[in-house]
C-alpha cells in the first residue's frame, strides 16, 4: 500500500513506530503550504525553508511525547510558534552601542541667557549695596568674599585685629541682606523652578 493515500493520523502510526517514509510523505503533504504560511510573516525564502524544516526536526524528535488529536491543527500552530521564535530571535537589538556612532567633538551649547541675565541684575544690585558699606567694612568684605582671604589674613593685611574683622564682615552681612531681603525671594523663586 501506497502511504500517499494513507490519513494523517495513519501516517502519525507510522512515524510513532520510527518508520522514517511515513515521516517523508508527510513533510511532503504539508511542508509548502507551511512554507507560505511562514513567508506571510519573514518575508525571507530560506528563513521560511529554516523555520518549516525546524518544524519538522522537533516533530521528529519529539515524537514520543507528542500527542496529536487533529494534525493540521498541530501543524498551524506549530508553524506559528516557529514563526515567532524565529523573528523574536532575529529582532534588531534596540541596544545601540557608541562605537556605531560617530563621535562628534562638539560642545552642546544650552540658551541660559535669561540666567545669565538674572545673574547679571543680582550682582549689580550687590555692588550697589557693597559701594553703600562704610569704606573699611566695604574693603573687609571685598578682601573675604571676593578675593576669599581668611580673616586673619585681611587682619595682617590691614593691621587691625581678627576680632575687628569679624565685627566689619558681620555688619556688612546683615546690611546686605537686610537691604536685599525683597530679591531673595525672587531668587528663591527663580532657584525652585
Amino acid at each position: 500500500m501506497a502511504l500517499s493515500f494513507l490519513s494523517d493520523a495513519d501516517l502519525w502510526e507510522l512515524i510513532l513506530n520510527d518508520n522514517y517514509r511515513a515521516f517523508t510523505t508527510l513533510f511532503q503533504r504539508h511542508w509548502l503550504r507551511l512554507y507560505r504560511t511562514a513567508l506571510k510573516y519573514i518575508k525571507d525564502e530560506e528563513a521560511c525553508e529554516e523555520v518549516v524544516h525546524d518544524l519538522f526536526l522537533n516533530l521528529w524528535k519529539r515524537k514520543a511525547h507528542l500527542k496529536i488529536e487533529n494534525f493540521d491543527h498541530y501543524l498551524k500552530a506549530a508553524t506559528r510558534y516557529q514563526v515567532y521564535t524565529y523573528l523574536k530571535a532575529h529582532k534588531p537589538s534596540p541596544v545601540l552601542y557608541l562605537e556605531d556612532y560617530e563621535l562628534d567633538n562638539k560642545v552642546v551649547e544650552f540658551n541660559n541667557g535669561y540666567e545669565k541675565m538674572m545673574y547679571n541684575d543680582l550682582e549689580g544690585e550687590l555692588n550697589q549695596q557693597i559701594q553703600v558699606l562704610p569704606n573699611r567694612c566695604q574693603e573687609i568684605f571685598i578682601l573675604s568674599r571676593i578675593h576669599k582671604l581668611s580673616n586673619m589674613e585681611i587682619a595682617e593685611k590691614l593691621g587691625v585685629s581678627k576680632r575687628t574683622v569679624e565685627n566689619q564682615l558681620t555688619h556688612a552681612l546683615r546690611f546686605i541682606r537686610g537691604r536685599m531681603k525683597h530679591i531673595a525671594f525672587i531668587i528663591a523663586i527663580f532657584l525652585h523652578f
